[in-house]
């Protein structure tokens, strides 16, 4: 991996200044899951974030919640004395709603169960 000189940041990709090149109108895609749900022997968030980096998305990021139920109403939650190893996860990832769109069938793909919701968001900063 080559290094930097400090203060100078390595060229971006092609394809990394594209994805910086947001429209004021995009979507944002949220993935709600449990911290023990796998894909591919593997924690599926982990899997849906590479997976939304391969696809060149804009960005993603994994939120780790203490406390959480779904559809089951089964509670999910961190206690002092037992560390739960299932706990509630959401993935959002923001980005153009045909690219989102098109990550979907993906997405769909890589999920056995958890809800997915998209809704629309106004990009103020990206940088």
């Amino acid at each position: 991996m080559a290094r930097s000189k400090p203060g100078k940041s390595l060229p971006e990709s092609p394809q990394a200044q594209q994805a910086r090149n947001l429209p004021e109108e995009c979507s944002l895609l949220r993935i709600f899951l449990g911290e023990a749900d796998e894909y591919m022997h593997r924690p599926l968030y982990r899997a849906i974030v590479m997976k939304a980096r391969e696809h060149n998305l804009a960005g993603a990021t994994v939120l780790r919640g203490p406390m959480g139920f779904g559809r089951s109403s089964h509670l999910h939650n961190v206690h002092i004395l037992r560390l739960s190893l299932d706990l509630p996860i959401i993935v959002e990832i923001v980005d153009a709603p045909d690219k989102i769109k098109a990550f979907l069938p993906e997405l769909q793909k890589m999920m056995r169960g958890g809800l997915i919701t998209l809704e629309r968001a106004q990009i103020y900063r990206y940088q």
